[in-house]
């Protein structure tokens, strides 16, 4: 019986220009239609692996590693500023589907920034912030806002320690105040104390007067203000 042996089939011109335009490995220099350049690894046409991207509209630099078309792994992103040509740090971590997302820093100026975690491109989980006007927040976050337990030593020397919601003092919590030498504890709503206990601390301060307030029981008090304004 004769041995049939099958046809080869060759490549079409087309196929042939397909393959070879197929982004995949290292690359030079790729230009986008509206002047974004790209130089680094692809794969199947894809940002995948090491690159660095610039924006030519807003001058802006991304350093770091990519995966399928998004920054995805570590990277550091910059801005041009204007005045001076120069390139200005803003933030340096992890990324997650184009979005900061785990562990980094991002400097909001000169005087402010946050260094903790992020998630979907908001402070989330424990971090520090600098903020411009010389408070500094240490504790957790949600969404963007200081949210959970939290440590705030102001600029001017009074500090917070306790829980928060949604950026404000809210739970129980102690306020020291500098200026008057006197601790606060009690209780917080939306930044604003409503129940607790004032004591003096001490020290070369002048200092204002508390008056001796008598109660019953002073828990029972706390809890019923707690089941009142936090339910």
């Amino acid at each position: 019986m004769p041995f049939l042996k099958a046809a080869r089939r060759t490549p079409t011109r087309s196929a042939v220009l397909q393959n070879k335009s197929n982004k995949c490995g290292k690359h030079a220099s790729v230009f986008s239609a509206n002047g974004d350049e790209y130089t680094g690894e692809w794969l199947n046409n894809n940002k995948h692996g090491r690159g660095i991207q610039v924006w030519k509209k807003s001058g802006a630099i991304y350093n770091g590693e990519w995966k399928m078309g998004k920054r995805d792994g570590y990277g550091t992103y910059s801005v041009l500023l204007p005045h001076t040509k120069t390139y200005a740090k803003k933030y340096c971590g992890e990324w997650k589907n184009g979005k900061k997302h785990g562990h980094g820093i991002y400097f909001y100026n000169s005087c402010s920034a946050y260094e903790g975690q992020w998630s979907e491109d908001q402070r989330s989980g424990f971090g520090r912030m600098l903020f411009e006007n010389g408070d500094v927040y240490e504790g957790e976050w949600m969404k963007d806002n200081e949210h959970g337990l939290g440590l705030c030593r102001y600029a001017n020397g009074n500090w917070y320690e306790g829980s928060w919601r949604d950026g404000k003092k809210c739970g129980n919590g102690k306020f020291y105040y500098c200026d008057k030498g006197q601790l606060y504890e009690g209780l917080w709503v939306r930044g604003e104390p409503k129940c607790g206990t004032l004591e003096d601390c001490g020290g070369d301060h002048e200092h204002c007067p508390i008056p001796q307030v008598m109660l019953v029981d002073v828990q029972m008090v706390l809890q019923e203000a707690q089941l009142v304004h936090l339910d």
